[in-house]
C-alpha cells in the first residue's frame, strides 16, 4: 500500500499519522476450575525458554475476545470462552515489535474442550499445569506471567469482581455502529 499527499497548511506541522503506530497482542489464561490448572506453551522460536499463556497479534477489526480464542485453538487446540480481561501491558521498543510500540493484553478464559493438539511450527510444548505451580516457579516464567498469576490467584480467592475487567457493547455516535467499553464491573 502506498500513500502520497502534500500538506497544504504551511503555518504548521503536518499531523498526517505517519503509520501505524502500534501493535496489539493478545494472550490467554485458561483456567480449569475443577483441576486448578492453566494451560501453557513453551515457543519453539522464542529466544527465551519461558512457559507463557498461549497467545499472538490482533487481525486487522478481530475484537480482543476473538483474538484470544483463536489463538488459544491454533496454538494449542484448545476451544475457549473469553470471560474478561486481566491486565495489559504497554512497552515501547520491544525488538520484536516491527517498530511499534506494543499493547499486550491478558485475558481470562474457560474452556470448553481439555484434549491439547499443539501447533508442532510454533509450539514446543504444551500443557495443563498446576497454577500454583507455575506461579511458585519464579526460572521458567516471565515476570508478566508471575504478575498475572499473582492476579489470576487473588481473583480465585477474593472473586474475580476485583480484578475482571469486562466490556458493555455500546452504540456509537456513528449511524449503526457499535464499540466495546472494557471497563471495571459497577457496583
Amino acid at each position: 500500500m502506498s500513500l502520497l499527499k502534500l500538506w497544504l497548511n504551511t503555518s504548521c506541522e503536518d499531523r498526517t499519522p505517519r503509520f501505524a503506530t502500534h501493535q496489539i497482542g493478545v494472550s490467554g489464561m485458561v483456567y480449569r476450575e475443577e483441576t486448578k490448572e492453566i494451560l501453557v506453551v513453551k515457543d519453539k522460536n522464542s529466544q527465551f525458554s519461558y512457559w507463557k499463556f498461549p497467545g499472538g497479534l490482533s487481525d486487522l477489526e478481530e475484537d480482543i475476545a476473538d483474538t484470544a480464542e483463536r489463538e488459544i485453538l491454533e496454538e494449542t487446540g484448545i476451544k475457549s470462552e473469553f470471560l474478561s480481561i486481566l491486565a495489559f501491558r504497554q512497552q515501547h521498543q520491544q525488538p520484536g515489535a516491527f517498530g511499534r510500540s506494543d499493547i499486550f493484553i491478558v485475558c481470562r478464559l474457560k474452556p470448553l474442550t481439555f484434549d491439547i493438539m499443539h501447533c508442532e511450527n510454533e509450539i514446543s510444548h504444551c500443557k495443563w499445569m498446576s497454577l500454583e505451580e507455575l506461579y511458585d516457579n519464579t526460572t521458567d516464567i516471565s515476570p508478566i506471567t508471575h504478575r498475572t498469576c499473582q492476579i489470576m490467584l487473588h481473583g480465585i480467592k477474593h472473586g474475580f469482581d476485583h480484578v475482571d475487567i469486562r466490556f458493555k457493547e455500546m452504540k456509537s455516535v456513528y449511524k449503526g455502529l457499535k464499540y466495546k467499553l472494557y471497563h471495571r464491573p459497577l457496583p
